[in-house]
């Protein structure tokens, strides 16, 4: 079987900066949903968290995670509460310059009457021997509604100029 990723949407954030990156109308007519992501953001502080919500739903959310910073690891669930799936870190004001985070979440059956899954992987660049933080994250939505919207919101700020997401579909053939 021969998996075909297929770009359904770009987002590149301009010179203003942008307080989330949201992709809607999303066909229904893939097996799985991928997003994929270059961010930054302009708070001052050294690092800000990332959520994600799927068709502006903003209750019934969970999720668990395990993160590294440095040299130390933890691991805790609902980091952000029920309503958004806690995302990652990623650089904000005070960062080393120039720096953007990576990541990556996997939505699975996103067209099924079930409830909804998302697989996240997330590494906050830095550039430095401290303040380096990547996460694995699973996240949760009680809600069994086709997902046609995802939203990546910043926990305070905005994403900076050159953030990018673009978000695939995976096509089972």
């Amino acid at each position: 079987m021969a998996i075909a990723y297929n770009l359904i949407s770009s987002v590149t954030v301009g010179s203003g900066g942008a307080a989330n990156i949201s992709f809607s109308s999303i066909p229904a007519t893939y097996t799985d949903l991928i997003v994929k992501w270059s961010l930054r953001n302009s708070d001052a502080s050294f690092r800000m968290n990332i959520n994600l919500t799927f068709n502006a739903i903003s209750s019934g959310y969970t999720n668990i995670y395990i993160n590294g910073a440095n040299s130390s690891a933890g691991s805790a669930s609902n980091a952000t509460g029920t309503t958004q799936i806690y995302s990652g870190e990623i650089p904000a004001a005070t960062g080393t310059t120039s720096t953007f985070s990576s990541g990556e979440v996997y939505i699975p059956n996103y067209t099924s009457s079930l409830l909804k899954s998302a697989a996240i992987d997330n590494v906050q660049e830095s550039n430095q021997t401290s303040n380096v933080f990547q996460s694995l994250i699973a996240g949760l939505v009680s809600n069994t509604a086709v997902i046609n919207t995802v939203t990546i919101t910043p926990g305070a700020g905005n994403f900076v100029q050159y953030s990018t997401a673009y978000l695939y579909g995976i096509s089972n053939a």
